[in-house]
């Protein structure tokens, strides 16, 4: 069953601090709660850092203070649900501003929704992902490819998800991803052997970020 809602407003940024994507995020979510402007994804890259969500702890950053900065790679608390990641250039980020209640959609199916999103973009591109029912985000044989950490603010999304292109993965060795480093971090260019055209991707996430958004179904 669809659910009739207007197209996404789909706004590139470039790349963008993590605080002033945070700002950004916070405008966005209030514009959005007024009924100023139609649901919004922000596709975006951040410059090196790494976030803590509200179970985050500092015990997840193996890294000190010292060599973080030698990497220029800041520490920013994060709003989000879940615990630590890394956010850099390479890797593509997408915030949805959504408000689910229109949609219809409980923040379990959203995320799912983000997950199939993610699945079917990366299909385009000849990698194989998916689901795995223990752990949010999306996965391949080589590892995790992409994580997921949403909010909400009176029904409406921020914060999202950081799909991995072309980071540098040694930086993830620096912090325990999402509290599940055992699992392995991989990226789309490590597995094609190539680079990504990241500004063809962001189109193919967006078309497929919509797609499963106007799902009201959750099924896996």
């Amino acid at each position: 069953m669809l659910v009739s809602s207007p197209p996404l407003a789909v706004r590139d940024v470039g790349r963008i601090g993590y605080a002033a994507a945070l700002a950004l995020q916070d405008r966005l979510v209030e514009q959005r709660r007024q009924n100023h402007i139609p649901d919004t994804l922000l596709l975006l890259e951040h410059p090196p850092v790494i976030t803590l969500g509200r179970r985050g702890t500092r015990a997840d950053i193996y890294a000190s203070d010292t060599l973080l900065a030698r990497h220029g790679i800041d520490v920013h608390q994060a709003t989000r649900g879940g615990l630590v990641t890394y956010h850099g250039p390479g890797q593509l980020v997408g915030y949805p501003i959504v408000d689910v209640r229109v949609r219809k959609l409980t923040i379990p199916c959203y995320v799912r929704a983000l997950e199939h999103a993610i699945i079917a973009a990366l299909a385009t591109i000849g990698i194989a992902a998916e689901l795995n029912l223990e752990h949010v985000g999306v996965w391949t044989s080589h590892g995790k490819i992409a994580a997921i950490g949403v909010a909400q603010r009176h029904g409406v999304t921020l914060h999202g998800f950081a799909v991995n292109l072309q980071p540098d993965l040694s930086h993830f060795d620096l912090i325990n991803p999402c509290g599940i480093g055992e699992l392995g971090v991989t990226s789309a260019s490590t597995i094609l052997g190539h680079a990504v055209d990241i500004s063809q991707f962001k189109q193919v996430i967006a078309q497929q970020v919509q797609k499963y958004l106007d799902q009201s179904t959750c099924a896996n």
